[in-house]
């Protein structure tokens, strides 16, 4: 009877459908472990992304280096309120994005480590083509051609950590951040963005 309920479970677990969900332009955690927990990494020091979560954990987390890919796949639609007498819908055409981060963690006594994080925000961008047909080189804003948005953030996080007790440590991450923004489509982004 109880394997009868557990297979019966198991079934309609399966009919359960996908959550499609984002931060946005920002991750959930920096690292693939923390993704892989969704973001829990504040109180962990099992890898070098010390520098994007706590920067005091990288004392504990000796010597290592970690290389991380995502391949971030956003599949996104826009569309008006029939704005040109029936409303449009436009699906955009970026949908697939790496963003790489690395992190390298050194320690240079039992008490005090040295590192550096380089993690990038981003991979939402949008790039929705023109109507075409009756609307011509018209995007669902009205303006002329594509209509898109692109935001890429690069951050570079030096870090020191010092263990002032066998389980307290202090830390330091100043964020020195790059950062890119492109608007296109629309008279109406030029003038909020620049």
């Amino acid at each position: 009877m109880k394997l009868t309920k557990v297979f019966a479970f198991m079934a309609l677990a399966g009919l359960a459908g996908s959550a499609y969900a984002t931060n946005g332009y920002f991750s959930h955690g920096y690292g693939m472990k923390a993704k892989g927990m969704a973001g829990a990494s504040t109180a962990l020091h099992d890898d070098a992304f010390g520098g994007a979560n706590n920067p005091a954990a990288m004392v504990f987390a000796g010597n290592r280096m970690d290389l991380g890919m995502d391949i971030f796949s956003p599949i996104r639609e826009a569309s008006n309120a029939g704005d040109f007498g029936t409303p449009v819908t436009s699906e955009s055409d970026a949908n697939y994005f790496l963003v790489p981060e690395f992190g390298y963690n050194r320690m240079m006594n039992p008490n005090l480590s040295l590192g550096v994080t380089v993690y990038g925000n981003g991979g939402m961008n949008t790039d929705y083509p023109a109507l075409g047909g009756a609307f011509g080189t018209m995007n669902i804003l009205g303006g002329s051609g594509a209509l898109g948005v692109d935001l890429m953030q690069l951050i570079v996080a030096p870090t020191a950590a010092y263990k002032v007790a066998p389980n307290h440590s202090i830390g330091i991450s100043p964020l020195v951040g790059y950062q890119q923004l492109c608007c296109y489509g629309h008279p109406a982004f030029l003038r909020i963005f620049l």
